[in-house]
């Protein structure tokens, strides 16, 4: 029991074909969610490891033999009458022909359009971490403008390829020019830029939008259209709550542990990530103390991710 609730343990594959497209199947009617579209999998019995649970599952729902392979995120999802935790893994290799042999409806479908099937909320979070960048660095306040256009560059060449743009105490003309120059690194690797707090900025160069927390609490609608990127930075259920109500693509939550920039304040570590995690169906940048080698760590608690200022400049 966790809050009262039952947990309930379910595995999931990520089952691609040889096109690349991955496979979905859809709840039937008479299940919870019946509609919904998810990632084929199912519980995990007593006295089962996750990759024999999952291997059992695929093979009677759908009639194929598979080889397990790694994680991709572990989602906890507190629901109505049940607290889930859906564990998610990569499908390595199968045989066999897959088909719905419980009456369920499979699709095999592009990666790029996973987003426009309706799913249950704790497969949403799988569908970002198919797609979405797993770090997203955050700037400080450059003492060299030049180094800090220099090391922004450098994390585009190195792979990174989401950034909040972020100086405090940096107005005016002189801040305009420097996320200008940024966005046109960041067009030029491919990668995604999210001004802090700036809505006419971000208008005005088409480049996406962090909110901060209070700025958030005051909106109504989403500030930019799709597909400009809009983020939050949430520290509770209120927040995230919001952020969800407008249609923010993911949030940040933290501070995960002490960092010289949050001394005060008592950090919300782990568990406190877990309790938010399992009240949104939002993609989760965990931040705060965390370096990029933490990654695995916070996938295991649904985090799409992690977010840092320092620790993220070599990346």
């Amino acid at each position: 029991m966790m809050g009262g609730s039952p947990v309930v343990e379910v595995v999931a594959g990520v089952i691609r074909d040889a096109r690349g497209r991955v496979l979905l199947a859809r709840r039937t009617e008479g299940r919870d969610l019946a509609g919904l579209w998810e990632f084929p999998g199912g519980k995990r019995e007593p006295g089962e490891t996750g990759e024999e649970a999952l291997a059992r599952e695929l093979h009677e729902e759908l009639g194929i033999e598979a080889r397990v392979g790694e994680a991709l995120i572990r989602v906890p999802q507190q629901y109505p009458h049940k607290h889930l935790v859906l564990d998610v893994r990569f499908i390595d290799s199968w045989q066999g022909r897959a088909r719905g042999r419980e009456g369920q409806a499979l699709a095999w479908v592009p990666v790029d359009r996973l987003p426009l099937y309706d799913m249950p909320p704790a497969d949403r979070p799988v569908v970002a971490a198919l797609m979405q960048p797993s770090l997203y660095r955050v700037t400080d306040t450059p003492v060299d403008e030049v180094e800090w256009l220099a090391s922004l560059q450098r994390s585009f060449a190195s792979g990174l390829r989401r950034v909040q743009l972020r100086a405090p105490g940096l107005h005016g003309q002189r801040w305009s020019h420097l996320v200008e120059c940024a966005a046109d690194l960041a067009r030029g690797a491919g990668a995604e830029v999210l001004v802090n707090g700036d809505v006419a900025l971000a208008r005005h160069l088409g480049i996406g939008l962090h909110l901060p927390a209070a700025q958030l609490a005051l909106l109504a609608d989403r500030p930019l259209p799709l597909p400009f990127a809009v983020a939050a930075s949430c520290h509770g259920v209120i927040d995230l709550a919001r952020a969800e109500a407008i249609g923010c693509d993911f949030a940040v939550v933290g501070h995960i542990r002490p960092t010289p920039s949050h001394e005060e304040g008592t950090p919300l570590g782990w568990d406190g990530f877990v309790a938010l995690r399992e009240r949104t169906s939002l993609p989760l940048y965990a931040i705060g103390g965390l370096t990029p080698h933490d990654l695995p760590a916070a996938r295991t608690m649904g985090a799409q991710g992690v977010a840092g200022i320092r620790a993220f400049e070599a990346v």
